[in-house]
């Protein structure tokens, strides 16, 4: 579970009572669709003809511009999810690329979902390198995606990730670039 127990009041949206503004629930969105296509190829080099994860990172990227409607958006993570579960024992990269498409499709539902987005795709790159690569390539995925954080809500998800970094197997600390 990538989700805390409490739920944290900035990424609830103000019509909800919370803080988070339409604005910046589309930016985290629209973050957590790029740390998924970064390591989409992953799932698309074992299944080229199932496009389960594309679509739900393309329906996350259609919600932000009011082209679907945040159900359809969230319905859209559960095809990325049934991709993944096929991969369990074939392609663990694979899988965790799917479940990063997945999570990123939920964000227009709850918005919290960013950092799980992020998380798998982390752990999607760790598991494409051998074993004495990772620590390398987890700090490398993790710099890439925080730079191309806007700058908006920056602080809001750095903080995030440090809050859940031990929920979210502790890929977001260690070493490297802010």
């Amino acid at each position: 579970m990538i989700l805390p127990k409490i739920r944290d009041e900035r990424f609830i949206t103000i019509r909800r009572g919370g803080s988070l503004t339409d604005v910046d629930h589309h930016l985290l969105a629209l973050w957590a669709a790029e740390c998924a296509e970064h390591v989409l190829h992953f799932f698309e080099a074992v299944r080229p003809d199932d496009d389960r994860p594309r679509r739900a990172i393309a329906a996350t990227r259609a919600w932000v511009g009011g082209e679907m409607k945040m159900m359809r958006a969230r319905d859209s993570a559960g095809a990325a999810q049934a991709a993944a579960r096929e991969m369990k024992g074939l392609s663990e990269a694979a899988r965790m690329a799917a479940l990063s498409a997945g999570q990123a499709a939920v964000v227009a539902h709850v918005a919290a979902h960013e950092l799980g987005a992020a998380a798998y795709a982390i752990r999607a790159v760790v598991e494409s390198v051998p074993r004495v690569e990772r620590e390398t390539a987890r700090l490398a995925e993790r710099d890439w995606q925080r730079r191309r954080l806007p700058e908006p809500i920056r602080e809001l998800v750095l903080d995030d990730q440090r809050l859940r970094n031990d929920i979210c197997w502790f890929v977001f600390g260690g070493e490297g670039t802010k």
